[in-house]
């Protein structure tokens, strides 16, 4: 990989928390315009690995690069201004507000008449209907608070409030799990058509299948360390990705 094409890097990343080492010494490229699933058993380091790149955590040694750029992030704030914006597992929705407001939350459109700001709700709806359609979701009514919605419909929207935002990186953990295959499929589909729209993307998930799907590269962890780098064409089979994960074989970036 040219270092030109590579929007987000973690040099040589290493995180403690006390005697514990959660990353050790993690050298992580996600190229741009493409779909990087960041793989590994349960406490692998994935989950250190994104906040630190989200700026929910700082690494206790490495540099954060973005365009060939070193930053560092102070917290989440940080990360969203280089154009990082991150879904978590609990998608962190509020029900009780509707598709738009969930989409726009902390983020409202107002315009302000005299002293007073007011909601632009239909421009907000227009706004949230456009890019659900754009990335081929289609839910009627993005006034509905989303407590009505379905699991695959509540991802759909959490998926939407990060993406929305962003033009450069989206950071996506675990976005398909406990999902039934019909929604699956509209949620896998919708991380294609973020590439198309030119977003770089991470993604974590224990389902290899799904990652073969929609993955350009993998990547994996083992307790806190990485194993192994594949691109998608030239690796063998979802086999050797299972035995990267699982210990069976070591063997280093190609």
């Amino acid at each position: 990989m040219k270092e030109n094409d590579i929007i987000l890097e973690g040099r040589n990343i290493t995180k403690k928390f006390g005697g514990v080492v959660a990353l050790d010494n993690v050298t992580f490229k996600l190229p741009r315009n493409e779909v990087v699933a960041l793989l590994g058993d349960n406490g692998a380091g994935k989950s250190t690995l994104i906040k630190i790149f989200s700026g929910a955590l700082q690494p206790t040694d490495g540099k954060i690069f973005i365009d060939g750029r070193e930053v560092s992030f102070d917290g989440p704030r940080d990360a969203i201004k280089y154009g990082i914006e991150t879904v978590y597992q609990d998608l962190a929705l509020v029900d009780c507000f509707s598709i738009e407001k969930n989409i726009y939350l902390g983020k409202e459109l107002v315009k302000r008449y005299g002293f007073v700001d007011v909601l632009q709700n239909k421009m907000m709806s227009e706004g949230a209907t456009k890019f659900l359609k754009e990335v081929g979701i289609e839910i009627a009514g993005t006034n509905r608070p989303v407590s009505e919605l379905s699991g695959g419909q509540r991802n759909a929207v959490a998926v939407s409030k990060g993406a929305f935002w962003t033009d450069k990186i989206l950071i996506m953990d675990e976005p398909t799990g406990a999902l039934g295959v019909k929604e699956t499929r509209k949620i896998l589909n919708m991380i294609l058509s973020l590439k198309e729209k030119g977003l770089s993307i991470i993604l974590i998930t224990h389902n290899i299948e799904h990652a073969f799907l929609v993955a350009d590269r993998f990547f994996v962890l083992r307790v806190g360390e990485k194993i192994g780098e594949r691109k998608k064409e030239k690796t063998t089979s979802a086999e050797e990705i299972v035995r990267l994960i699982t210990g069976a074989i070591f063997v280093g970036q190609q």
